[in-house]
């Protein structure tokens, strides 16, 4: 596991120990209000509160933009020691998109999950046009349940068939049964603005 090290200092003013933990405090109770999804403020509230408390503009546009992405900095885990392949053989069609998933990798710490997406070309495309959707059929998040992590690694496609992986943690078990995986689908990789496109796919 990844962990980013903080900058560290000769010099700290210990008085301000106590509202740097009440900060934190704060941090916790502003993700679990936006259900980890913060958004942005406007811009007409970071003016007034520039003007208001005396911070510069720029730092609450970097503390803010932070926070919109904290999923980047949560630790991330690589999957070590390969064991087996599951085959799942599992496909679901919805708005002239095949979505597919015929096996799950099982390694000791991590399960790696790989969404299959394929279409018809249409004929009259632009090939440009079918490269651009190629690389980028949206952004798909995938949840478990409450005791899985997650994260969407990255993805390639090209031709009518895209391919989207996702690392698990901890591992599957080996027998899946009674899980099931529940893919949404956003305009970006910041969970934001859901396209409305989610699907279920029960492993067993």
């Amino acid at each position: 596991m990844k962990k980013r090290e903080v900058d560290q200092t000769d010099y700290y003013d210990q008085q301000l120990s106590t509202i740097d933990e009440q900060l934190c405090a704060l941090l916790k109770q502003r993700k679990e209000l936006s259900n980890n999804n913060p958004g942005v403020p406007p811009i007409e509230s970071i003016t007034k509160w520039t003007e208001k408390y005396g911070v510069y503009e720029d730092l609450l546009n970097s503390l803010f933009g932070l926070l919109r992405n904290e999923e980047i900095f949560r630790p991330q885990v690589e999957p070590n020691n390969f064991r087996l392949h599951l085959p799942v053989m599992k496909a679901i069609e919805k708005a002239e998109r095949l979505y597919s998933i015929t096996f799950i990798r099982q390694f000791d710490n991590a399960s790696v999950i790989y969404l299959t997406i394929d279409w018809d070309v249409p004929k009259n495309l632009d090939h440009l046009e079918e490269i651009r959707r190629s690389r980028y059929e949206g952004a798909f998040h995938l949840h478990i349940n409450e005791n899985y992590d997650c994260r969407p690694t990255g993805g390639r496609g090209s031709g009518g068939h895209s391919t989207q992986k996702f690392v698990v943690s901890p591992a599957l078990p080996d027998d899946l049964t009674g899980l099931s995986l529940v893919f949404t689908e956003y305009t970006n990789h910041l969970k934001e603005n859901p396209t409305g496109l989610e699907f279920v796919m029960k492993l067993k």
